[in-house]
């Protein structure tokens, strides 16, 4: 069975990890995984492709951080939310140049103060922001005002990360 077709289905752990032993073992193949992920017009294909992904050992993630813009131009446009989510969570495991790329950076600013946007989006934007204007004292400060605004009645997986986040700040300035 090709991917694409055992990505258009329901999987589990069993057919990722049947997966991730195809792509090991074949660049092409995970090239293929990777261009299922950026290119599928299916929603369902591209999530999953995504999915399988987030199963790559750390060293297995270096050959993803070479695809670091094409992630970041993915994310950009992305309407479906769970795709969005799974693609930040593969950009948080990566570093980034200094300086930042602006339209990340402003993206993930925007996103995290979105009413609109899921949990899961807002605090990974979160984590990414920090990580982004971490070298630049000027940018860290003013993500530090940012998240000092926020209101205070937000979910509690926000608030948590928005509190550490704080405390990552302070730390840094001392």
């Amino acid at each position: 069975m090709n991917l694409r077709s055992q990505l258009s289905q329901r999987i589990g752990m069993y057919d990722i990890m049947e997966i991730l032993h195809q792509v090991r073992q074949d660049n092409s193949k995970r090239q293929e995984l990777y261009d299922l992920l950026l290119l599928d017009d299916e929603d369902v294909v591209s999530y999953q492709a995504a999915w399988v992904f987030t199963h790559f050992s750390s060293k297995e993630n270096k050959w993803l951080c070479a695809k670091q813009d094409e992630l970041i131009d993915k994310v950009l446009v992305c309407k479906h939310g769970g795709k969005r989510r799974i693609i930040l969570n593969l950009l948080s495991k990566q570093t980034f140049p200094n300086p930042p790329r602006v339209d990340f950076l402003d993206f993930c600013l925007e996103r995290m103060l979105s009413v609109e946007e899921l949990p899961g989006v807002k605090t990974l934007c979160m984590k990414l922001a920090y990580e982004l204007c971490r070298p630049i004292p000027e940018l860290t400060q003013e993500l530090k005002l940012t998240l000092e605004l926020m209101e205070n009645d937000l979910p509690p997986s926000i608030r948590a990360v928005r509190k550490n986040t704080l405390k990552a700040i302070q730390k840094k300035q001392e």
